[in-house]
């Protein structure tokens, strides 16, 4: 069994639905309204322990009704919440999931107490990170916490997991030196590295520049359409599952979370790590909200069965 650790936000997420996305200076009326847990972070690290990963969080929430709410939902699905801490600084993370009839989404984030997790927050938990297969972390929680969380794994010999998002146009070198693993989308991609992502030949181009900034192993995420991987100077493309999205707010989130409970640390089963996260997506995306949709170990595997 992989030992995950999750450097990451935790968000309550308030999701509005309606036909369209309005017009400037538009009124419409939702379709309907919900909450549910989020946050980057958080949902990668409920996708781990879901599809099987002994999982440890580190965060900070608020000392308001939403960090109970989202330390619970860690803890309904099995995830370590130790290293949580809890601050009366600022409240606990939000976002505004926007949803239209087609399942395109736009998404607004408070940080809130995201922002506040700082590399002494991470250094409290060493013991978890010297353990773990994986470290995963983010950037919706500061880059200096992230940079010491990713020191500590190295010097422990673990394996580091970054997913570039939200998209930023630089990332330290710092970061990137001890980055086993980045994992971002076609977006996030072109950001970092100014190739567009097209076909399989600007993956290629797009994965070598993230090599050449001193990360050996890619993932590049596309959507519908499916992930690239890169491995040394292997690498291949694996189709995405063809069904009827209804929400693809954590579609990400899962895939990241799933990769991380069957990949093996020397990265020797990449391709079919990436078989079964896309596995998961795909469940994840017909259903609504981020942590809801979250599959288990046993629904993706009775998938691959069907």
């Amino acid at each position: 069994m992989n030992k995950v650790t999750v450097l990451g936000s935790l968000n309550v997420d308030s999701i509005l639905r309606f036909k369209r996305f309005p017009k400037p200076g538009e009124t419409l009326t939702l379709t309907g309204k919900s909450v549910a847990g989020g946050g980057k972070g958080a949902n990668q690290a409920i996708a781990a322990a879901r599809a099987g990963a002994q999982t440890t969080f580190i965060g900070k929430v608020g000392t308001d009704q939403e960090g109970a709410f989202m330390v619970q939902q860690l803890t309904n699905s099995g995830v370590n919440d130790q290293y949580v801490q809890h601050s009366n600084v600022a409240s606990t993370g939000s976002a505004f999931i926007l949803l239209d009839s087609s399942s395109e989404n736009r998404i607004l984030i408070d940080g809130g107490t995201n922002q506040q997790v700082t590399a002494e927050d991470v250094e409290r938990a060493q013991p978890a990170i010297s353990a773990s297969t994986f470290l995963i972390a983010q950037f919706e929680t500061p880059i200096a916490a992230t940079i010491r969380g990713f020191e500590l794994a190295q010097a422990a010999g673990q394996k580091t997991i970054l997913n570039p998002a939200p998209a930023t146009t630089t990332v330290p070198a710092e970061l990137l030196a001890t980055t086993d693993l980045i994992v971002p989308n076609e977006t996030e991609t072109e950001t970092l590295t100014g190739v567009h992502i097209t076909d399989e030949q600007s993956m290629i181009q797009g994965a070598q520049k993230l090599q050449a900034l001193g990360v050996a192993n890619v993932i590049i995420t596309v959507g519908s359409k499916g992930a690239f991987w890169m491995r040394g100077a292997e690498h291949g493309f694996v189709p995405a599952y063809k069904v009827e999205a209804v929400d693809t707010t954590a579609a990400g989130d899962t895939f990241i979370g799933a990769l991380s409970s069957v990949l093996m640390p020397d990265f020797s089963n990449l391709a079919a790590a990436v078989r079964f996260a896309n596995r998961a997506s795909s469940i994840a995306v017909q259903k609504l909200g981020a942590q809801p949709s979250i599959p288990t170990k046993e629904a993706i595997e009775a998938a691959e069965r069907a």
